[in-house]
């Protein structure tokens, strides 16, 4: 294939592609005389593949993402529902964040990435993701699930630490973007969204080894480095493996940090089953700066993080004609461990340390069946969640008490439920319609021994390849965490007594694309019902309180378009960068319902009523080119607005790059979360080799 690409076609013909094929012994041969191009994903892929792992990744031999590789992103499957669906079937639109778009952008973390994300918000209190909460579409981080390759990262301890990744950037295929309650896909902790994360692996086009390294430095004592390699095994195998280190005095007082993460993945298919499996490890110390109240501006805390999961697929019967039968089990599993201190250097609990760890442990099977009827799935995930800790939980008697290792406290308390979900959708898809609708019965031991159901259904219309027209409505629930339950410290009291969140969501957009140009419209309407935040509840308040805070309805829109200028003008691109432009806009509207005074809020009230982002990127000449990024953001409940700029150079040759990137090119100084001065101009240069 790669020989075929590089040869000059004298006799040139026109090529045919592919969507469909069957078992007729005369498909092919009608195709004589012409080009046929044929899509294979090679083995390391095979497990996790979506929907931009074949479709969107730009190289100098494919052709750019916008144009030929978009057409094909509607053959790929995408994690918009639970049976499995191509983007083009699919009942939603899940937004995908490319290898090729994560390259481009002027980002170190992915964190960075998703702040370009025109429906995601992302706040942060120091640089490089090491405090960074996540949201979706006005909720709060701890309304949204995080998975890594399909495997759940939440934490029922807090979302702060859900940003915690064992991956780099040169480790991820693509991230898929699910915006809206998706209870009936992911579970309850998806109230207002989810963000899976799907890694590659470099081993492809017939290499049987392939790896790469990056090392940089920069602004305020900022060095680091990643390294991956990978191979394959066996006839039908391949593995991975990464590592990365990162540190910094922050940019900003007591924000300085460490991160070293780890991460091995591999997998193996036959021509019935399949088997793919993943490790993980991140460790990081910082300055919490004024993470829980400006009132303590010396805080500190180290997390860490060993995360695991297997996973497979079986189907039984390749050659039925009518049926067809997937099942895929998995088994996953997390320990979190949380060191945290009020004042750096300040020990014992009177001194406001505390010590956390967290077990998640679960398991979950999923059965897909393909018949004349439509796409069935039905599945079931059972996931216990248990905290040992020196400050939340019931405390123990004191022979169940457990050492921390390298100190002499022990954790006395402990927290325990068991989480139960179970699931039913199907989908009727035909030519230019699809139908999905289906229900969790979710049940809590923190909460009682009922299940509790969340239904959802979501339709979308295909007249052609151009246009696509959907709406949905889904239910979800969200159980506090034991953050929200037990903290008690010097800034803030939980309350042992709050009730779960409830949300009812509605979603209706729009797409339109064609070759060189993409553009996506949605709103959505959120019914919000005992919303947890953290307020003070008058002027007079030192503390702030865990509170279900009545009814928080929020209302918005998304409006977003890409263009591929170099494919809409017909410029032959050839070796250079294409000329790529994003455009994006968030609104939204909030209306709060409460019987209880509140002074300030901490999180739920502090929404974007505004988001614009816009990115650019281009040739300059040769091989150098430059991406450019530019977000507006105005926040609500006293924050000042501001515009953010930064931009990338990269020289880029077939097995290695030298870039520089400016983050701030303006030197902005502004606040994304409490009183925390973000970083003025933060420069990095570096170097990346493959192989």
């Amino acid at each position: 294939m790669q020989a075929l690409m590089k040869t000059t076609l004298f006799n040139q013909r026109s090529a045919i592609v592919f969507k469909h094929f069957n078992r007729k012994g005369w498909s092919l041969f009608a195709a004589l005389g012409k080009v046929v191009l044929i899509g294979v994903l090679s083995v390391p892929t095979l497990t996790y593949a979506k929907a931009s792992g074949m479709a969107t990744r730009h190289t100098d031999e494919a052709a750019d993402s916008l144009s030929f590789g978009e057409q094909r992103i509607d053959e790929v499957q995408i994690t918009g529902s639970r049976a499995p669906l191509t983007a083009r079937q699919s009942a939603k639109i899940v937004e995908v964040i490319s290898r090729d778009d994560i390259h481009r952008a002027e980002a170190q973390t992915i964190n960075d990435v998703l702040k370009l994300a025109t429906g995601v918000d992302v706040r942060q209190r120091g640089g490089f993701g090491v405090q960074t909460d996540i949201s979706i579409n006005g909720g709060t981080f701890d309304q949204i699930s995080i998975l890594l390759n399909g495997m759940p990262l939440s934490s029922p301890q807090t979302g702060h630490n859900a940003a915690d990744f064992p991956v780099s950037l040169d480790d991820i295929d693509h991230i898929e973007v699910l915006e809206g309650a998706a209870a009936r896909v992911f579970g309850s902790s998806a109230f207002s969204g989810a963000i899976n994360i799907v890694t590659t692996s470099a081993v492809s086009n017939g290499h049987q080894f392939g790896g790469h390294a990056t090392v940089e430095g920069g602004s305020y004592g900022t060095f680091g480095g990643d390294a991956g390699a990978s191979w394959a095994f066996a006839k039908n195998g391949a593995m991975a493996l990464s590592g990365g280190y990162t540190q910094s005095d922050g940019g900003t007082d007591n924000a300085d940090f460490r991160k070293r993460r780890g991460f091995w993945q591999g997998n193996w298919r036959s021509a019935v089953a399949g088997l793919s499996w993943q490790a993980g490890i991140t460790s990081q110390d910082y300055g919490a700066n004024t993470f829980y109240s400006a009132r303590f501006p010396n805080q500190f805390e180290w997390t860490r993080r060993y995360m695991g999961s297997v996973k497979g697929t079986i189907r039984p019967f390749q050659q039925a004609t009518t049926t067809s039968l997937e099942l895929v089990p998995m088994i996953y599993a997390h320990r979190d461990f949380d060191h945290y201190q009020l004042t750096k250097g300040s020990e014992g609990a009177k001194a406001g340390e505390n010590y956390h760890r967290t077990d998640v442990y679960g398991a979950s099977l999923s059965l897909n069946v393909d018949w004349v009827a439509g796409k069935t799935s039905a599945g079931a995930d059972i996931r216990r969640e248990q905290i040992w800790s020196t400050a939340y939980g019931d405390l123990q008697a004191e022979d169940k008490w457990k050492d921390i290792s390298g100190t002499d406290r022990m954790y006395d308390h402990r927290g325990r439920r068991t989480n139960t979900s179970l699931f039913l959708e199907h989908n009727i898809v035909t030519r230019w319609l699809t139908l999905s609708a289906g229900v969790m019965a979710n049940k809590n031991t923190g909460l009682d021994e009922d299940f509790r159901f969340f239904p959802g259904v979501d339709i979308s219309f295909h007249p052609n390849d151009h246009w696509k027209v959907y709406a949905g409505w889904n239910k979800a629930l969200r159980v506090p965490t034991y953050t929200d339950l037990y903290t008690s410290n010097s800034a803030q009291q939980g309350d042992i007594h709050l009730k779960p969140e409830r949300n009812s969501m509605f979603k209706i957009g729009s797409r339109y694309r064609v070759n060189g140009f993409d553009v996506l419209l949605s709103g959505f309407y959120s019914r919000g019902r005992n919303m947890i935040d953290w307020v003070y509840e008058t002027e007079a308040s030192t503390k702030y309180q865990a509170m279900n805070i009545g009814k928080l309805n929020n209302m918005g829109y998304n409006v977003e378009a890409n263009l591929n200028l170099t494919t809409l003008l017909g410029i032959a691109a050839g070796a250079r960068e294409p000329v790529k432009v994003k455009v994006g806009y968030a609104y939204i509207h909030q209306k709060h319902e409460t019987d209880r005074e509140i002074y300030r809020s901490l999180y739920a009230l502090e929404y974007l009523r505004h988001k614009v982002v816009a990115e650019v990127s281009h040739p300059i000449v040769a091989r150098l080119s430059a991406s450019w990024a530019m977000r507006y953001q105005q926040r609500m409940n006293g924050y000042h607005p501001y515009t953010k700029l930064d931009g990338r150079l990269a020289w880029t040759e077939p097995h290695w790059q030298l870039y520089v990137k400016a983050d701030n090119i303006t030197a902005h100084r502004y606040y994304d979360l409490g009183s925390v001065k973000q970083p003025g101009l933060w420069v990095m240069a570096g170097a990346k080799v493959s192989f």
